[in-house]
């Protein structure tokens, strides 16, 4: 199926649109975002998740600052790549993995808890295929952008220009996708209960 197969109609596609549709956010209309934290349904694993979206959410500005930084005053490379390329790596291998356990335990679970808002899981499984374009992508300029710390300097500057729009890019499309997915599950976490969902 193609990733516009998956995400359903027109507009839907990550990069498109700007937030769930309206029939996918009757949940979220019950239970807003404002009482999510003192909810007595908002469990451990819910929390626990929540946290690891909020480190997506540090961690890629953190990345732009430090690109950001030497390309405003170029300063020791090997200094610049020690601290910058674990950053990159940790960043986009704990989005990966974080996708392929959404995909692979928790969504097919939601899924049959939740028949009504299966088009919604498919709106982010699709995602997840966005995103790993963009985190390739990436790694790819950033690699790029490391390699050419050893010559030129002109070089190097057009690279790290490359990989501040791909960390940009990035982060544009996370964003969205993590305040979307919010938004379709916590409300069903809220108004089921993770012990009823499985989770606790």
């Amino acid at each position: 199926m193609t990733e516009t197969g998956r995400s359903g109609k027109r507009g839907e596609k990550l990069g498109e649109r700007g937030g769930l549709p309206g029939d996918l956010r009757r949940l979220l209309e019950r239970y807003p975002r404002e009482i999510w934290l003192d909810h007595g349904n908002l469990g451990g694993m819910a929390r626990f998740w929540l946290k690891r979206h909020d480190m997506f959410r540090d961690l890629g500005p953190m990345l732009s600052r430090g690109i950001d930084s030497y390309r405003e005053n170029p300063g020791d490379p090997s200094s610049l790549a020690s601290w910058l390329a674990p950053r990159i790596n940790f960043f986009l291998g704990e989005i990966d993995g974080h996708h392929q356990i959404e995909d692979h335990h928790y969504f097919p679970v939601f899924m049959d808890l939740e028949p009504d808002l299966r088009r919604g899981f498919d709106i982010l499984e699709s995602d997840h295929h966005v995103i790993h374009g963009a985190l390739e992508a990436n790694a790819a300029a950033a690699n790029e952008f490391f390699q050419s710390l050893a010559g030129e300097s002109d070089k190097a500057r057009f690279a790290a220009d490359d990989y501040a729009a791909e960390n940009e890019k990035l982060i544009s499309l996370l964003l969205r996708h993590l305040e979307d997915e919010e938004d379709l599950i916590v409300p069903m976490i809220l108004d089921r209960g993770e012990e009823r969902l499985g989770l606790y």
